[in-house]
């Protein structure tokens, strides 16, 4: 197994198991997306605390892996032809954990290419929107006496939820029968939304019953309750 003393994010945050992947996370929406996938797949790993309390996302240490000081990242030992592979963006992790598992991802082209789309729908419309809104209805924002930023994000919201509703329509899951990353990407966010950011009621959640249906089940998977507390907070 490859020697991890060469990434200076280990200096930080040693490795006790040095040949399981290491998680370096928060158990927010975008985080809990990998802790999740890991608990479905079964993939040894060892989990990182990045306390946003202390800044350790701006540390040099955790910038050297994820520049962009954004969690999760992770690093492989055993990546690509047997060498350490370090990784940031929880999309791309998704792809890769699912390739390096073969799991939760289609085998066909056609589906494996349709699960990337809905991936994307997720990391380019819901995230960043329903982020937007939990920040002008639950933090700083929602001092400011203008509505209009809030309401914008709650439109926006509504919308996305619209096509996320249209496509479970007949479906067990966004791909069908099939439980994929697509759907690990998605759900932490509409649980986010409705729970933590307090924002139920701005987007009538009531009007998406597929959703919510949806979001249920997935809540109920014992590897999604798990992995929504890893790591565990302080």
């Amino acid at each position: 197994m490859n020697d991890l003393s060469a990434f200076p994010i280990t200096k930080k945050w040693p490795a006790r198991h040095p040949d399981r992947l290491q998680l370096y996370s928060l158990p927010t929406p975008n985080g809990v997306k990998v802790s999740i996938m890991l608990e479905e797949t079964g993939l040894p790993y060892e989990p990182h605390l990045v306390s946003f309390s202390t800044n350790d996302q701006m540390s040099p240490e955790f910038l050297s892996l994820s520049p962009n000081n954004k969690i999760p990242a992770i690093l492989d030992p055993d990546g690509p032809g047997g060498k350490p592979l370090p990784l940031f963006e929880s999309g791309a992790i998704l792809l890769y954990l699912a390739d390096k598992t073969g799991q939760l991802m289609p085998k066909d082209a056609a589906g494996r290419w349709e699960t990337v789309q809905w991936l994307m729908f997720q990391m380019g419309g819901i995230g960043p929107m329903f982020g937007q809104l939990g920040f002008f209805n639950k933090f700083a924002g929602k001092d400011y006496e203008d509505k209009r930023p809030r309401d914008r994000y709650v439109e926006e919201a509504k919308r996305l939820l619209g096509v996320l509703e249209g496509r479970l329509a007949g479906r067990s899951w966004i791909m069908g029968d099939a439980y994929t990353i697509a759907d690990i990407a998605t759900f932490p966010w509409v649980r986010n939304l409705i729970g933590f950011y307090e924002a139920a009621d701005l987007v009538e959640i009531r009007n998406f019953p597929q959703v919510t249906r949806t979001l249920e089940v997935f809540l109920a998977r014992p590897a999604v309750a798990r992995g929504l507390g890893i790591p565990q907070r302080d």
